[in-house]
């Protein structure tokens, strides 16, 4: 039992698992906008072009909050997604080891200065004999 949710905790938490869920539920807020857009904007204006509707103030302020409340409760969802992902990241590094720098694959050519691979005996660049002592420096 034990292995198993080691092992559903490695899939819930791999990056493209979260990724693809943070991805949803953006979505899905976005829609919200999208629609209040659609209902407190474009289909007044529409409905005021053909004449199928006259607006007073009270009816474009409402249309206007709407639409802000939609917007706010997009940011909201966003902040609180942000947070929870900051704290799943940060849960999932306790105890993981820093990985060591990886060997350096180049050097500087002491007469050029110009980067060349670590074994190289000659400088491509400036063509410069490499002495024995240059390569472990």
């Amino acid at each position: 039992m034990k292995k198993f949710i080691e092992e559903f905790k490695a899939f819930a938490l791999r990056g493209n698992m979260m990724d693809m869920a943070v991805g949803v539920i953006i979505g899905s807020a976005f829609s919200g906008i999208v629609t209040s857009l659609t209902d407190n904007f474009i289909n007044p204006i529409l409905n005021l072009v053909t004449g199928a509707a006259t607006y007073n103030l009270q009816d474009v302020a409402g249309f206007a909050s709407n639409f802000v409340s939609a917007l706010v409760n997009f940011l909201i969802m966003a902040f609180v997604l942000f947070c929870l992902l900051k704290a799943v990241n940060k849960l999932a590094s306790i105890g993981k080891k820093p990985e060591a720098p990886a060997a350096p694959t180049t050097k500087k050519c002491p007469y050029c200065l110009s980067d060349i691979p670590i074994e190289a005996t000659r400088c491509p660049h400036c063509t410069s004999q490499l002495l024995d002592e240059e390569k472990t420096a």
